[in-house]
């Protein structure tokens, strides 16, 4: 398929066949037809009917992808005609291209297209899921620090900070910090945290506001207080995650978390040199 072929199809989907009603996107399948090669309604009708079975089977509902509307036309000597008329979703028109003649080098083009940016929406989403997952892990880590600073300032000294963290995690997991360590091969020199997926280092973190919170509103000078004030926060949360469905102690490792950093470090400058990057 040439070039110029290509860019016609991609301006013509997205500039020009694109409206947009409400803040929300949609095609018409009419316009949709002519660019994908169909000259008859009734033959193109046919793949919108494939791509509704598709639809229905993915368990999405077909009126929220494909809604039937009447369209004006304008007829010989000025005469005006209603003609059957869909508004199609970005999904819709995808599964239509799905369904369509791939030996049609339109059907061809839009089945590539559809494709690519199906991946471009993964790749987006997968870096804001670990971008979320950066900035909880930052929050956790100043919030500890700000709890090691409370525990330094009402008791005297800050070594009772990692029994009383350690403690949490027995509370929070009902297992030891080291036998999550083993259950999800962190290494003995790296904290539990930068493998802990966002769900838990939220929960630690919250559980954690709260110990600060209670040992500053009622004044607690002792780490057996501040343990049992942590102990009780991280046993709230956990029983909260398990009513939910969430057990915390048999959710796997995420990524270390060093990695993740680097990687997405390596990707922004990627991105600053060449724009066109995430689609690599």
């Amino acid at each position: 398929m040439k070039t110029d072929m290509i860019h016609s199809l991609t301006d013509n989907f997205e500039a020009h066949a694109q409206q947009t009603e409400s803040g929300v996107e949609f095609w018409l399948a009419r316009d949709l037809q002519h660019l994908l090669g169909y000259t008859e309604w009734r033959n193109f009708t046919a793949v919108i009917s494939k791509a509704k079975t598709a639809c229905e089977v993915s368990e999405h509902r077909i009126a929220d992808h494909f809604v039937d509307v009447n369209k004006t036309i304008q007829m010989p000597k000025g005469a005006e005609k209603e003609v059957e008329e869909i508004m199609l979703s970005r999904y819709a028109c995808y599964l239509i291209a799905q369904n369509g003649d791939p030996r049609k080098q339109e059907i061809a083009f839009a089945q590539t297209y559809f494709a690519i940016q199906s991946r471009r929406a993964e790749l987006i989403e997968q870096r804001l899921l670990e971008a979320e997952r950066i900035s909880a892990r930052k929050k956790l880590t100043a919030t500890e620090k700000e709890l090691s600073q409370v525990i330094y300032e009402q008791t005297g000294g800050n070594q009772d900070f990692a029994l009383i963290r350690s403690k949490g995690d027995q509370a929070l997991f009902g297992k030891s910090t080291q036998a999550m360590k083993a259950r999800w091969k962190v290494p003995d020199s790296r904290p539990l945290a930068d493998f802990a997926p966002t769900i838990i280092l939220k929960a630690k973190d919250f559980a954690t506001e709260i110990t600060i919170f209670n040992a500053k509103q009622n004044n607690l000078t002792s780490e057996r207080a501040i343990s049992g004030e942590h102990v009780t926060n991280n046993e709230a949360v956990r029983k909260t995650l398990l009513e939910r469905g969430i057990r915390p102690e048999s959710l796997p490792a995420a990524e270390d978390m060093k990695k993740v950093e680097r990687r997405l470090a390596s990707e922004e400058k990627k991105s600053l040199k060449n724009p066109d990057a995430l689609d690599k």
